[in-house]
């Protein structure tokens, strides 16, 4: 017993899952949660730059020349995952409702989160540059094609016009630029002089990574706490959203992992893939709901990419941690 908790339960986990609980009982004054958000920002940006002075320049190229990756991530993100959100919403609908089941589709919909992805791929030693590249393309189309997904699958319940979902692509694509693909070049522009010596220092980046995870975590459930959605939702109703979230994060574990075997990708490549193609993104998540669904119906179809959210993180930190004990 005691040889099976050591290779699945690790610390980071448990403080992960500590970090979630104080997100949810400790009420946070508006603030102290911009200060939260700010340190949240500052994490993300510190995380890419570090990222962009590890890896060399070869290693990003051949992640962006990577067309099985890159093509099983996109994939993954705007074709699997809708269709079995499709699925997912309309099985779900008796337990948890139109309105939660709504958010399930609208959760499939999303592009993948970059930095627990990356993060995530980091320490499960998996390919970084790769996962760079996939989860910031996923991201950057995600402007334009989430928005028109939403439009063309959700109709009764997106309110707002294309237009306002282009209006805010414009302004998830800058974030995308100046905090992650900006540090991330000023990094590579260092990655000649100070390359070898963070590559040396395993460390520091994973301490990078896990600090990041963890702010953000905590920074995400707070706001949510303080806003009141959780009251939004029956005590029953979580209890069924959480295990149909479960359900889909398996089937979309499943699929990148052995899809990635049918791809004849490489254990790196197959790590990232399942890292990057089976999540999807809170910090573009909840913002888009806010354009392109009505005020009434944006908090409640935004519960299910919390709860989500919060799922595959735990998850994802259990599977990093039993991969990079690999040989």
């Amino acid at each position: 017993m005691r040889a099976v908790l050591s290779r699945w339960v690790d610390p980071f986990v448990l403080t992960l899952l500590g970090v979630l609980v104080l997100g949810l009982v400790v009420p946070v004054g508006p603030e102290v949660q911009r200060a939260v958000d700010v340190v949240a920002d500052v994490a993300v940006t510190i995380l890419f730059l570090v990222y962009g002075m590890r890896l060399s320049t070869r290693e990003v190229w051949a992640g962006l020349r990577n067309v099985r990756l890159q093509g099983g991530i996109l994939a993954s993100t705007y074709v699997v995952f809708p269709v079995l959100g499709l699925v997912v919403a309309w099985a779900a609908t008796p337990l948890v409702g139109a309105p939660l089941a709504a958010g399930l589709l609208y959760l499939s919909l999303l592009p993948s989160t970059v930095q627990s992805s990356v993060a995530f791929t980091s320490v499960a030693r998996g390919n970084v540059a790769g996962a760079i590249c996939g989860a910031t393309v996923s991201n950057v189309l995600g402007m334009v094609i989430t928005p028109l997904l939403v439009l063309w699958l959700m109709t009764d319940a997106a309110g707002a016009s294309a237009s306002d979902g282009a209006a805010h692509g414009l302004d998830g694509l800058q974030t995308v630029l100046l905090q992650l693909l900006v540090p991330f070049v000023v990094g590579q522009l260092l990655q000649p002089w100070v390359g070898d010596r963070v590559r040396a220092r395993r460390w520091l980046t994973l301490g990078v990574d896990r600090g990041t995870i963890l702010v953000v975590v905590f920074s995400a459930v707070a706001a949510a706490t303080s806003a009141g959605v959780w009251s939004t939702v029956s005590g029953w109703g979580l209890v069924a959203l959480l295990g149909v979230s479960v359900v889909l994060l398996a089937a979309m574990l499943a699929i990148t992992w052995w899809g990635g075997a049918a791809l004849r990708l490489s254990t790196e490549d197959r790590i990232a893939l399942l890292m990057c193609g089976s999540k999807k993104s809170l910090a573009t998540g909840l913002p888009m709901a806010s354009v392109l669904f009505p005020v009434a119906a944006a908090g409640v179809i935004a519960v299910p990419v919390i709860v989500f959210h919060q799922l595959q993180l735990v998850v994802c930190a259990l599977l990093a941690r039993r991969l990079a004990l690999r040989p």
